[in-house]
């Protein structure tokens, strides 16, 4: 059985008109990877609004993690609904909050007392960490990486790390924000072993401390546990205890960004867990709500309980709606068979695109942990020279033939693989062949132009 059913080239004519009507609407700057209009969805799979059957590959960029349209979710939003929609934590006191709260309080890493804040956004709780950091160390300066993504507000655009396509034009930016390289072992350095590379990444840590930053000037440290934006990267699990070390040191607010590498994504609920590293503070978003607007501040409750009374909050953070519905993707997502689910999607993707690496040149490099994986194209596997018009290429062909993808990485040469994690194996299999003949075609182009 296909599940991939194309009755009109995408987009068809419904499609097309919609998309006209997105021109003249919305701003051009909102930008789309793909030409679908959606009908409906459920599961990993997608209706456009010409009835075209599609394979959902992208999952909202992370964001659809237990699947679309997922029955005990939609069940508690209904329910919810029928109660009331929302008073504003500001005002009343919400119970689905409250249980929200709880259980991340429950799942965070750490034995200690933990509380949670509740915003509608990745960058609006990515925000609000930063500032409960400042207020609590009573410090100013911020700690970041290169390769990171933390959102749009002026703040989080101002930690966020590709410019072209992120910063441009929207200066200026907040201060005091300091920014280093990520360790990358696959564009690492020739002659340097991976131990020796993560080793020499620790050195240029302590020398930002000399030439950039006083660490002790230092409210906070965000990094993503496994990069999303930036490729994919899995921070190496050294250079996290080196961070936790000197947070320690110094008085630092570790902050771990899990809002597109947590929710399950890589095997474990909370990326950062693999390391063994427990941050002060863990920001969730994206699948945590199953598709709903929500996200997560939680922390240790000295640091959480620093700012003053009406410090912290917002009209729709906490909405019970979106509560409801978050409490119910989280006791999927925590569920032992859920998690091993994960890292059977994971595996068979990985066993895949090795495949794939072997097989076809312009691959540079296939990595990611759990369910959470990319494909890097070059140029020439030698010089790693990053090809990005070739990785859109390979996206618009696979998306013509009814799969959903996005591109990813710092010079937008990767492909990220985030399909829901209740994709059947059926499914799993059809949409990789997909991009597998997509690639196929590419390599082809390319070899027929370079005359082979």
């Amino acid at each position: 059985m296909s599940y991939i059913q194309l009755k009109t080239a995408l987009p068809g004519p419904k499609g097309q008109a919609a998309l006209e009507r997105r021109k003249n609407a919305l701003p051009a700057g909102l930008a789309k990877s793909t030409d679908i209009v959606v009908e409906k969805a459920e599961g990993a799979l997608v209706w456009d609004i010409d009835g075209n059957q599609l394979l959902d590959f992208a999952g909202g960029i992370g964001m659809i993690n237990v699947g679309h349209s997922n029955e005990y979710v939609v069940n508690a939003i209904k329910d919810q609904l029928d109660k009331y929609i929302h008073t504003c934590s500001l005002v009343t006191t919400i119970e689905p909050y409250l249980d929200l709260a709880e259980l991340l309080n429950s799942l965070t890493p750490g034995n200690f007392p933990k509380k949670t804040l509740l915003a509608n956004s990745g960058s609006e709780a990515v925000e609000n960490a930063v500032n409960i950091a400042k207020y609590y160390t009573k410090r100013n300066a911020v700690l970041c990486f290169e390769g990171a993504y933390h959102g749009r507000t002026l703040l989080t655009l101002s930690l966020t790390s590709k410019y072209s396509l992120f910063k441009k034009g929207f200066g200026s930016y907040v201060s005091d924000i300091y920014r280093i390289p990520a360790p990358n072992t696959y564009r690492g350095i020739n002659g340097l072993s991976e131990e020796e590379y993560i080793a020499f990444f620790i050195k240029k840590l302590e020398e930002a401390f000399i030439s950039q930053v006083d660490p002790e000037s230092l409210a906070a440290i965000i990094i993503e546990p496994v990069q999303g934006e930036g490729g994919f990267l899995p921070m190496p699990p050294a250079y996290l205890h080196k961070l936790r070390e000197v947070c320690d040191r110094y008085g630092i607010v570790f902050i771990a960004d899990e809002i597109q590498c947590g929710a399950g994504r890589t095997g474990k609920f909370f990326a950062v867990e693999h390391s063994g590293v427990v941050p002060d503070i863990i920001v969730s978003a994206k699948s945590i709500g199953a598709g709903m607007p929500i996200s997560a501040v939680t922390g240790r409750a000295e640091i959480m309980d620093a700012p003053h009374l009406g410090g912290v909050g917002g009209t729709y953070g906490g909405s019970p709606v979106a509560c409801v519905a978050a409490i119910e993707a989280i006791k999927i997502i925590k569920s032992t068979a859920f998690l091993q689910r994960v890292n059977e999607v994971g595996e068979s993707i990985r066993k895949t695109l090795e495949g794939w690496k072997a097989k076809y040149p312009l691959i540079g490099d296939v990595r990611g942990i759990g369910a959470m994986r990319l494909i890097e194209f070059v140029k020439d596997r030698d010089t790693k020279e990053p090809d990005a018009e070739l990785t859109l290429e390979i996206i618009k062909d696979a998306v013509a033939h009814g799969l959903l993808m996005i591109r990813a990485g710092l010079f937008s040469n990767c492909i990220r693989l985030l399909p829901p994690i209740v994709i059947t194996d059926e499914q799993l299999t059809e949409g990789l062949q997909v991009l597998e003949d997509a690639i196929a075609r590419a390599q082809e182009k390319r070899l027929v132009k370079a005359g082979h």
